[in-house]
């Protein structure tokens, strides 16, 4: 997989790490002493060493330092919330109940910090790699774009739906596709859940200037492709539900979800920046869980449709680990941190430019 390194992580010891979280769980800023008392939980520390953590946490530029003596205090190297950086899997070896800080509840809040996501490494480093998606299709021979575009749809078929749990292999579902045909001993949703994935794309191809801006009507528009025929209630949702993983509960309002949800999309079309408005779509889709089922797909969907609108290459998700995106998702429900979000954001945006119509 391509990575793009957001943090520079390479030399911290896991304590290190461990005080790294505790430190980004706050906007506040943390004491010493305060940082202490988590730290001794799993650590037996001094007061030298954990000074000396602390002292290089700051040297490789993870963490602010404000005030002096007794009135020093550590807080996130981004001063926007939403981009504070954790180590998964020390968050994650944690039980949902055992999440210091996590959120159970929706954050209203989030919404003031949808803005100036991208550092100006990762804005210069998309602007290198980028191709105008109209002018590369439309420079390859028709059979070529078909072949690429079959290929594409296969595979953004095949992972969006694995990521739902769905069993179909990547050839399974290419036989699927191209040839009709249904994979032995897998169930009927399945297949529908693949073919609506196909549909919901070539929708989307289609009519792509539509989602320059984007309205609720749009949004359930694709969300009722996705889940066609899959006994799927469509519309905001008026019953509570559950995410796997996480003691975060969605708002169970339909008055609270649909205002989430018109905050949502002010917020994607009130931004400038193309990646941006297509970040912003994959999370929070997901963090409002608007729909009784399908909301991951549709915000997945939504984004492709979104950077199809500007001119960007589409994501296909076929490099992802499914598990890591799982957790980058809980970690914003729980934290409010996008920044692992980002990070595989912009890796599979990556990818594209790398792996398809060339």
């Amino acid at each position: 997989m391509i990575r793009f390194i957001i943090m520079n992580e390479t030399n911290l010891t896991l304590r290190q790490k461990f005080i790294l979280n505790i430190i980004n769980r706050t906007a506040l800023g943390i004491d010493r002493h305060g940082i202490q008392n988590q730290v001794i939980s799993n650590y037996d520390i001094s007061k030298p060493t954990l000074i000396r953590d602390l002292n290089h946490l700051a040297l490789q530029k993870l963490v602010r330092i404000e005030g002096r003596g007794k009135s020093t205090k550590y807080f996130p190297v981004s001063t926007n919330p939403v981009l504070r950086a954790f180590d998964l899997d020390l968050y994650f070896s944690a039980d949902p109940d055992q999440r210091i800080g996590a959120k159970k509840q929706f954050d209203f809040s989030i919404f003031n910090h949808l803005k100036n996501l991208l550092s100006q490494e990762e804005a210069e480093k998309i602007k290198r790699i980028k191709k105008s998606f109209a002018k590369q299709t439309q420079n390859l021979s028709p059979d070529i774009f078909k072949r690429e575009l079959e290929r594409f749809i296969i595979e953004l078929s095949w992972k969006s739906s694995k990521i739902e749990g769905n069993t179909y292999t990547l050839l399974e579902t290419e036989a699927l596709i191209k040839e009709s045909e249904e994979a032995k001993g897998k169930t009927k949703d399945e297949a529908i859940m693949i073919l609506n994935h196909k549909e919901a794309f070539e929708q989307i191809l289609k009519h792509a200037r539509d989602f320059k801006k984007i309205s609720l009507p749009l949004i359930n528009e694709l969300h009722q492709v996705l889940t066609k025929n899959l006994n799927v209630s469509t519309g905001i949702r008026k019953q509570a539900v559950g995410i796997t993983g996480t003691t975060y509960q969605p708002l169970d309002n339909s008055h609270q979800i649909r205002e989430a949800m018109e905050r949502l999309i002010t917020a994607i079309n009130s931004n400038s920046v193309p990646v941006e408005k297509a970040l912003i779509a994959n999370a929070v889709v997901s963090y409002i869980q608007p729909f009784a089922d399908g909301n991951k797909r549709t915000g997945r969907m939504l984004t492709n449709a979104i950077l199809l609108a500007h001119d960007y290459y589409p994501l296909s998700y076929r490099s992802i680990d499914e598990n890591e995106f799982k957790q980058s998702l809980i970690i914003f429900y729980e934290q409010g941190s996008l920044n692992h979000l980002k990070s595989l954001f912009i890796n599979q945006l990556i990818f594209a430019y790398k792996t398809y119509f060339q």
